[in-house]
């Protein structure tokens, strides 16, 4: 009794089938000719129709039908120059497969969809293919930089570092733009955090796209800012809130470590223990507090005053930050906070005055339209993930590209 059967069309232009069949091993084989009459010469550039024959017969890996491994095997024709010099001979130029490569266009696509969140080992083990097979695919099809004429306009740019290997100081800088309609891209992967590398990086931006860009996020970190400022005149340079905040609560932080030494040799064990919670207690906003946080916090500050005034300080100049004021406000808000610390006597947020003085207008530049590296650093949380599931991406051409396959990849290949 005959098996029932249907037709797939194969999605391919200029081509004709000339027969199928499938293995012993269940792969499905599709033997095709072009129907094209002509091709460019490899030589002149000009359009080639003499037929001067075949090349030897190619089989490359094509889409899968009903979950069985699908080849296209087929001779691609040779085109002779009858202007050039010596009459070369061309190879036709396909739209569907790339010269040399072992997978139709369609393939490759198909499986940067499959890589997209996953790792090469994965996606290989799942179609049964050699490992440099699947990064094949990826090489081809994904840059290794930034194609800028993907962008009419960039208007915030984040400028971040984070580390290869854990503790190893191993660091590359990440400079992504956060576009109009909300989508963070990715515009660069820096190989160290020189000056002189993001100028050089800076100054590869096409100048019209130069002019798009309204805002730089950064941290404070002097060779990023002097970088910008040289290539970027005009923008505005914004010390993104993370670090700023980082930097006055973590003056608190170091005083409570300070006062809870002093209170662990003079508190007996049972009055000490009360006190156990107190650092996450006190790094938390006041409002996100539970209660037995606030108990906790009471209690620290009975035995610790002063440590409740840096308490009550850090919360009052986050709480300028969190408001929705305009930057001469602000302005005015934070130097009469920097005179309610300095009648205070603390110390804990000396290192910070001094940070806040010298960053004073980038700092301030927040309020103008509460730019920060939120994005930035979620971007970075995203390729911390991306390491971890590849343990490791040590090459920063495919560190780009994977980064740009996890943000495209859905919207491209789909």
């Amino acid at each position: 009794m005959p098996k029932a059967q249907v037709s797939v069309p194969l999605d391919i232009a200029d081509i004709r089938v000339l027969g199928t069949e499938i293995t012993k091993s269940g792969d499905v084989i599709i033997t095709i000719e072009s129907t094209k009459s002509e091709t460019i010469c490899r030589r002149c550039g000009k359009v080639v129709r003499k037929l001067h024959g075949h090349d030897a017969w190619v089989k490359v890996r094509y889409l899968p039908v009903f979950g069985r491994p699908t080849y296209l095997h087929y001779r691609p024709k040779r085109y002779q120059c009858q202007e050039c010099e010596g009459k070369p001979t061309t190879t036709e130029v396909l739209e569907w497969h790339a010269a040399n490569s072992p997978h139709a266009t369609a393939y490759d696509e198909y499986l940067l969809l499959q890589l997209v969140n996953a790792t090469i080992e994965d996606v290989s083990i799942k179609e049964q293919l050699p490992y440099d097979c699947v990064l094949g695919a990826l090489e081809r099809q994904v840059r290794a930089e930034v194609d800028w004429m993907r962008f009419t306009k960039i208007g915030v740019m984040g400028v971040d570092e984070i580390a290869l290997k854990k503790g190893h100081r191993d660091f590359v800088v990440i400079v992504t733009g956060h576009l109009a309609n909300g989508r963070v891209a990715i515009l660069g992967v820096l190989p160290d955090r020189q000056k002189d590398t993001l100028i050089e990086f800076l100054r590869s931006i096409p100048e019209r796209l130069k002019k798009t860009i309204q805002t730089v996020c950064s941290d404070m970190y002097e060779g990023f800012i002097e970088a910008v400022r040289q290539e970027l005149t005009g923008v505005q340079i914004v010390i993104d809130r993370f670090h700023v905040t980082r930097a006055y609560r973590g003056g608190v932080d170091e005083m409570r470590k300070v006062e809870l030494r002093r209170l662990k040799a003079e508190l007996d064990e049972d009055e000490y223990k009360d006190l156990k919670g107190s650092m996450w207690a006190c790094r938390k906003k006041r409002e996100e507090l539970r209660n037995e946080e606030r108990r906790v916090l009471r209690k620290l500050f009975q035995h610790a005053p002063k440590l409740k005034l840096a308490y009550d300080l850090q919360e009052q100049l986050t709480a300028i930050f969190d408001a929705l004021i305009s930057r001469p406000t602000a302005m005015i808000k934070i130097r009469a906070w920097i005179k309610r610390v300095q009648r205070s006597g603390l110390k804990c947020f000396d290192a910070f005055l001094k940070t806040l003085e010298y960053w004073w207008e980038e700092i301030l530049n927040y309020f103008v339209q509460r730019r920060n590296s939120g994005f930035v650093e979620g971007f970075n949380n995203k390729i911390k993930v991306l390491k971890r599931r590849c343990y490791g991406l040590y090459n920063l051409k495919h560190l780009f590209q994977r980064i740009y396959l996890d943000l495209e990849g859905y919207r491209l290949f789909i």
